[in-house]
C-alpha cells in the first residue's frame, strides 16, 4: 500500500478540529493492537480507502457514507439501490488519496475505518487523526488471511456480530476447504503464475505483495517472486520471458485481447499453451482490485483455473451464493455471464 500524503490530510486542521464525540461505550482492540474507543451508537462510518469500504458495504452497507471512488454505472447494477451509488468522499490513504480532514468532519462520521498496512506509518496516522477529529479510527488488518477477523472486530464497532460472524465462517470455510485440497500437491504440480497488470501486461506484483496474496495462498509460483522489492512493480518483457510462466492472469482487457496475437509474447509458454485467463472484477476485482474481501470469491476462481481436477465446483453457483450473501444482491443469469467474462 503506498505510503498517505501527510500533508493533503493534515490540510487546513486547526486546534478546533479536536472537538468532543460521542460519548464510549466500550473499548476494543483494532487490527493494529490499538484500543479503540466505541462509539455508543454508529450511524456513519467514513471508510479511509476502497478495502474498507468494501468490508463495511458487505456488513453494513447503510452504515457507509460513501465511496472513495463513486462506483460507476456497470458496478453500481450489482450493488444495493440508494447505496451502490452513495457520493464520492475521497480516501484518506493510499494512492491518490484526496480527502483531508476537514472533508471527513463535514461528513459527520461516527467511525472512520481503514483495511490495509497496520505498520507504523499507518499506525500514527490512525492516531493523528483520531487525536485532531476526536474520531475514532479502527486500522483492519488488510492481509488476505486476516479476513475473518476483521470482520469480528467490525462487528463489535458497528453492533452487528451475528452477520460477522456470517461473512467470516464462510471465509474461513473456504479457507480450510482450499488449503486441505492443495496440501498434498507436489511443488512440480503447482503451476508458475504471472501477474500483468496494465495495457501492456509489464506492471505486476512481487513477492510478499498483497496484490498476489491469493496466488501465494494456492501455492503456486509467483513468476516475480524473487525479483528485488515488494509491492506492485513494472518489468520488463524480456524478464517475462525469462521467467516463462505456465499460465497468465490479467486484470486488463486490452492486454488480454492483444496478448494472443503478439509475436513479442509469443515465445512465452503461457500464450503458447492458452493459458492466459481475464479475471473478473465486477463490481470489484477478483484478485486485487481492491484488495478486500472481493478476493475471496476469486480465490475459487483462481483455484479452479488453476488445479481443475481438484476443485470440481461450479464457478456460476459459487459467484451467485457470494454475491448473493456479501454484496446482497442476486445477479441474472445474464448478469453472471458478464461477470464471468472479465469484461466490465
Amino acid at each position: 500500500m503506498p505510503r498517505p500524503d501527510r500533508r493533503s490530510i493534515l490540510a487546513g486542521l486547526g486546534a478546533t478540529l479536536a472537538a468532543p464525540r460521542l460519548a464510549r461505550a466500550a473499548t476494543i482492540r483494532d487490527g493494529a493492537g490499538r484500543e479503540i474507543q466505541v462509539p455508543g451508537k454508529v450511524e456513519r462510518i467514513f471508510p479511509a480507502g476502497p478495502p474498507a469500504a468494501i468490508l463495511i458495504y458487505t456488513l453494513a452497507p447503510d452504515l457507509l457514507i460513501g465511496w472513495p471512488r463513486a462506483n460507476r454505472p456497470e458496478e453500481r447494477e450489482f450493488l444495493l439501490p440508494g447505496i451502490g451509488d452513495r457520493p464520492e468522499v475521497g480516501r484518506i490513504t493510499g494512492r491518490g488519496n484526496s480527502a483531508n480532514l476537514e472533508a471527513v468532519l463535514q461528513a459527520k462520521p461516527d467511525l472512520i475505518v481503514d483495511s490495509g498496512s497496520t505498520g507504523r506509518t499507518y499506525v500514527e496516522l490512525a492516531e493523528r487523526v483520531q487525536q485532531q477529529t476526536g474520531i475514532p479510527y479502527a486500522l483492519l488488518d488488510g492481509r488476505f488471511d486476516q479476513t475473518p477477523a476483521s470482520y469480528h472486530i467490525l462487528g463489535q464497532l458497528t453492533g452487528r456480530s451475528e452477520r460477522a460472524e456470517t461473512l467470516a465462517r464462510w471465509c474461513e470455510d473456504s479457507f480450510a476447504t482450499i488449503r486441505s485440497r492443495i496440501a498434498s500437491m507436489p511443488p512440480s504440480k503447482r503451476p508458475s503464475v504471472y501477474y500483468a497488470r496494465g495495457p501492456r501486461g509489464l506492471e505486476t506484483g512481487l513477492g510478499g505483495s498483497i496484490n498476489v496474496e491469493t496466488l501465494s495462498f494456492l501455492g503456486s509460483r509467483n513468476a516475480a517472486a524473487d525479483a528485488p522489492g515488494s509491492g506492485l512493480a513494472q518489468v520488463s518483457l524480456e524478464q517475462v520471458l525469462a521467467w516463462n510462466p505456465d499460465v497468465i492472469v490479467t486484470i486488463d482487457l486490452a492486454f488480454f485481447e492483444n496478448v494472443r496475437s503478439d509475436p513479442n509474447w509469443a515465445a512465452v509458454k503461457a500464450v503458447r499453451e492458452g493459458r492466459v485467463h481475464l479475471s473478473p472484477k465486477l463490481p470489484f476485482g477478483w484478485v486485487d482490485f481492491p484488495p478486500s474481501v472481493n478476493r475471496m470469491i476469486g480465490l475459487w476462481w483462481l483455484a479452479k483455473l488453476l488445479y481443475p481436477a481438484q476443485f470440481p465446483e461450479d464457478i456460476r453457483k459459487l459467484a451467485r451464493d457470494f454475491h448473493t450473501l456479501f454484496y446482497q444482491v442476486t445477479p441474472s443469469e445474464a448478469q453472471l455471464d458478464r461477470v464471468l467474462a472479465g469484461r466490465g
